[in-house]
């Protein structure tokens, strides 16, 4: 049985879905402009690169075939040949974070029937600025957490692609805290807190922190976030007490809860030894 015929069916269908797709994607013209561009901006001139009468268009119902679309996004002046913004085109709310934005539409034409193909490569313009999940982080680390400790913060979203999207992080000059970015391809970049001098609290309860995020737009967009870390209290430190020995006079008649002396530690707490019972055995300390 002789294959070639079939060989040579294969090879004319794959031909013709290529000419398919590349006629999705580039069209009989093709078109590469930014988003927000303002209504009534030309695009580019449909009868000169189309090779069509631009004295006809009218005659000829030039007209534009947006499949479906609620959105005509484009006009045609027929006067001019001249394809123009019509709505508002934002390349977030059409494609997302596509790397790539394409919209696509036939110019239809009557008297004979004509029918050409338009791509419209949407690019994209640094009009959004980075985001943090919150407007404000609260992380709690007690003061005993060894220097080098790591604390996840999430990242920042930038709706915006490529160079515009999120490119650095930095952190607020503080006496504490460090900050060290790393890049995963899956989870974008991963932002830790590292804790770069051990905290006391003693000294400091409380530490606020500004983490800001920027794109590489020109000019850059940023944007910002305050982490509050709170300093939890670590049993550091032995009470101290104002004198090593203290010495009492006690009436053998004292009565029980009798108040026998009042003791001070360094750090303002006030301890009282009450008399429990005729022994006179110490059986109750208040702190």
């Amino acid at each position: 049985m002789d294959l070639k015929p079939f060989a040579a069916v294969k090879v004319i269908l794959a031909y013709c879905f290529f000419m398919v797709m590349a006629n999705s994607a580039f069209g009989d013209v093709s078109y590469s402009f930014p988003e927000e561009m303002k209504r009534g901006s030309v695009i580019g001139n449909l009868a000169k690169d189309l090779g069509l009468n631009v004295n006809r268009l009218s005659a000829r119902r030039a007209r534009i075939d947006t499949e479906g679309n609620l959105k005509r996004y484009c006009d045609i002046n027929a006067n001019t040949g001249e394809l123009t913004v019509a709505e508002r085109i934002d390349r977030e709310g059409l494609c997302k974070e596509k790397m790539s934005c394409l919209l696509n539409f036939d110019i239809v034409l009557e008297n004979p029937l004509e029918l050409h193909r338009i791509a419209l490569h949407i690019t994209d313009i640094n009009d959004n600025s980075p985001v943090f999940p919150r407007n404000l982080i609260k992380l709690e680390i007690t003061e005993s957490a060894d220097k080098g400790s790591s604390y996840r913060i999430n990242d920042a979203h930038d709706s915006d692609i490529g160079v515009n999207a999120v490119q650095a992080y930095s952190l607020q000059n503080n006496a504490y805290f460090i900050l060290n970015v790393n890049s995963n391809n899956n989870e974008g970049k991963q932002i830790n807190l590292v804790l770069d001098k051990e905290l006391d609290r003693e000294l400091e309860k409380e530490v606020s922190l500004i983490l800001t995020a920027v794109d590489g737009g020109t000019p850059p967009n940023s944007g910002t976030v305050t982490i509050h870390v709170t300093v939890l209290d670590a049993n550091d430190n032995a009470p101290v007490f104002s004198e090593s020995v203290y010495e009492v006079n006690l009436s053998e008649n004292s009565p029980i809860d009798t108040l026998v002396a009042s003791v001070k530690r360094y750090v303002q707490y006030v301890h009282s030894i009450l008399l429990a019972n005729d022994s006179h055995q110490i059986s109750k300390f208040e702190s």
